[in-house]
């Protein structure tokens, strides 16, 4: 059963594996990172462990029982109760209900674990599959989106209110993520 971690410094390998092995799938609903994310990944992983010490940010990592990444699910820019999701799902775990479960136990350790009372998320138009997630999630459309957000391409912010006591998640049985 895969399980959502916080991240940590022994994450790197793993994480590095999964972003390069997924690039592709990525840039394709996405911005692609670029050579130089790579070229500097020991770095600016660095960085987002020392974002996530100051309490800026929370950064996660689904993990399969061999260690293997399947996904990041992380709250950037936490400020006044309210932080901003992002995630991402390798490709052979995409379309199996992965992302819409993960989602749901991310909100729940926010309102939980750090407090959080709201959760924005913005997707592009294209990304049918995380528009998805994000509705079965419980999150709704506010607005639109600054392509500049999204890689320069034109989407939707949506937002769910958080409450103290989330309720435990459920078993997803879908297949649309």
């Amino acid at each position: 059963m895969p399980e959502l971690k916080r991240l940590h410094a022994g994450h790197t390998p793993a994480v590095l594996a999964f972003e390069l092995a997924n690039r592709a799938y990525f840039a394709a609903s996405i911005s692609d990172r670029g050579d130089t994310f790579f070229a500097e990944f020991t770095a600016r992983f660095e960085a987002l462990l020392a974002e996530q010490e100051a309490g800026i940010c929370a950064f996660h990592v689904l993990v399969a029982e061999d260690g293997s990444v399947l996904g990041r699910f992380n709250l950037v820019d936490i400020e006044d109760h309210t932080a901003e999701l992002g995630y991402r799902v390798a490709q052979h775990a995409a379309g199996r209900g992965v992302a819409t479960a993960t989602v749901r136990e991310l909100c729940r350790r926010a309102a939980t674990e750090y407090g959080l009372r709201t959760l924005r998320a913005a997707t592009s138009h294209q990304n049918t599959a995380s528009r998805k997630v994000l509705t079965k999630a419980g999150f709704l459309p506010i607005g639109p989106a600054d392509p500049s957000h999204l890689g320069g391409k034109p989407g939707t912010w949506y937002q769910r209110a958080l409450t103290p006591t989330e309720p435990e998640t459920e078993t997803e049985t879908e297949t649309d993520d």
